[in-house]
């Protein structure tokens, strides 16, 4: 059995160890949070190169104590060139292919987080000086680090789809191999990248020698990006969404992320009746899986770049939206099915130091690998988020040039009546908010503590990498009659292993009125919590 670990000084929790040893470490140097996410979000981008990177996009919420709770946007848009006759011009008139140069159409807005978050940590006390906060992600794309099963299943996997995008072979395959479990991955283009940003400043990834090296690569790979594109390219301070929940008050960021949806399930639930139910039974999956139907239906109406959106998210909130959405809900028999977004490969992580500023953050290159493009000057690759947007006039997300691309990304985080803080997450697309709904309820709602919560069986409407059924997947922990019940109520019900990497990989940290810190990481992903 695992159990939540615990501290007074400092917490991270990540889903590889390496991340959240380098928050840690940080914090240990007399850093804050952000500066120890801001260290965590490199490291992990080093060590956990399939499934995020410095050429994707990331989310932050942040809460610095007796202040409001901030968002921050560092969403890359559409490059200006990117539009529906770009592609037919390439003979591409259906859909946006997943990979290669044409799947790599927009900004990666990663870096320009950090940038922002940055300042911000200076105007509040921070000291640390970049140089200390990129050190370990520096030594570990030059020296090597171990190749997880996860990396190594997910290279074995996409090589013959990817092996002959421009770059891609070059980093992930090292002398033609995948690199097997506990091999040493070298990126040394990207340790001198980062290096770079480290002394000459985060911005020169849009504005500086690194930005012209990757616009050249990418060009010559196919990609509409241009330089204009990167140098127009900022972070945005965003006021997050907030759900009044019987608790206290839950966050998330607002579009183009899928933040709403999230809020949405857990204000359905908080009108269902949880106490009565069983955090392992069939009534509380099936409430939850039924909350998350009603909130896609919202998602796949409305949710786009919030310049294109005719709705305030925030109204899907209101109690009166949210009483109609509950009433919807039929107890006994699940509700017809359609298509979900699919999975993403994500990394969600946070930080709360001692002071109680608390970081909730996601970081992403969208499918596994991003687009594949590697640009072999930087070691940096790109995401292929914008492959998210559809060439038909009358989609809701219709590409067009500067248009932000839809998200599944959406950190979380809530502040209690009782005066508890807790921030938590996870990867996994359609997963990310049904994940979230698990976590927070088993925890706030059951008082499991978060390492039960996280590692306790889950489930996931919709469908996960390589199977393209909408089924809804559960962990084959379940109890056999959990499972015949759901049968029971209409629902089609496929078993999975039983900690499957397809559920996401979790994440959660409490910070309690004591001072006391309680943290929990996901086994079904290469992390640990890191406390002191």
């Amino acid at each position: 059995m695992l159990n939540s670990i615990r501290g007074t000084r400092g917490m991270a929790a990540a889903p590889h160890a390496l991340a959240s040893q380098a928050a840690l470490a940080v914090m240990r140097d007399g850093g804050n949070a952000i500066e120890a996410m801001i260290a965590a979000a490199a490291t992990i981008a080093v060590v956990y190169p399939h499934m995020n990177s410095i050429g994707g996009d990331s989310f932050w919420l942040i809460r610095v104590p007796g202040q409001a709770v901030r968002g921050l946007d560092a969403c890359g848009a559409a490059a200006l060139a990117a539009d529906r006759q770009w592609y037919a011009d390439r003979g591409i008139e259906t859909a946006i292919p997943f990979r290669g140069g044409v799947a790599a159409n927009t900004v990666a807005g990663t870096i320009s987080g950090w940038d922002a978050a940055f300042a911000l940590s200076q105007q509040i006390g921070g000291r640390l000086p970049l140089t200390r906060l990129l050190a370990d992600a520096i030594h570990y794309a030059r020296d090597g680090s171990p190749v997880t099963r996860s990396q190594h299943l997910n290279t074995l996997g996409k090589r013959d789809e990817l092996q002959n995008v421009p770059g891609f072979a070059g980093l992930f395959l090292p002398s033609g191999e995948v690199p097997q479990v506990g091999a040493r991955f070298m990126q040394p283009a990207l340790a001198a990248t980062l290096e770079r940003l480290a002394h000459a400043g985060l911005d020169d990834f849009y504005r500086g020698d690194i930005a012209r090296s990757h616009v050249a690569a990418l060009q010559k790979a196919g990609s509409p990006v241009a330089l204009e594109d990167l140098l127009a390219h900022r972070a945005q301070w965003r006021e997050p969404l907030k759900l009044a929940h019987s608790l206290g008050t839950v966050y998330n960021m607002p579009p183009p992320t899928q933040g709403a949806v999230s809020l949405m399930i857990l204000g359905i639930l908080d009108r269902m009746g949880l106490q009565s139910m069983d955090p392992l039974g069939a009534d509380f999956v099936h409430s939850a899986v039924e909350a998350t139907k009603q909130a896609f239906r919202i998602r796949d109406r409305h949710i786009t770049d919030p310049a294109y959106m005719s709705v305030d998210p925030q109204e899907f909130l209101r109690p009166d939206a949210l009483d109609k959405m509950c009433a919807a809900i039929d107890p006994e028999r699940a509700a017809p099915w359609g298509q979900g977004k699919g999975p993403a490969d994500t990394i969600w992580m946070g930080v709360i130091d001692g002071n109680g500023l608390a970081v909730s953050f996601i970081q992403s290159v969208y499918h596994e690998f991003g687009s594949g493009v590697v640009v072999e000057d930087t070691g940096v690759a790109w995401q292929n988020r914008g492959c998210s947007f559809s060439l038909s006039p009358d989609a809701l997300n219709f590409l067009q040039p500067g248009r932000k691309p839809f998200h599944t990304l959406n950190p979380a985080m809530a502040e209690f009546s009782d005066g508890r803080v807790m921030v938590y997450g996870n990867m996994g697309g359609d997963g990310q908010p049904q994940s979230q709904s698990a976590v927070f309820s088993r925890t706030a709602n059951f008082g499991m503590d978060p390492q039960a919560a996280i590692t306790a069986p889950r489930w996931l409407l919709g469908r996960t990498w390589g199977r393209p059924s909408d089924t809804l997947k559960l962990e084959s922990r379940f109890a056999p009659d959990v499972v015949e019940t759901l049968r029971k109520r209409g629902h089609d019900v496929e078993l999975m292993p039983e900690f499957d990497e397809a559920m996401g990989h979790a994440q959660a940290i409490i910070l309690k009125p004591n001072g006391v810190m309680e943290g929990g990481a996901d086994p079904r992903g290469d992390g640990v919590v890191a406390a002191f």
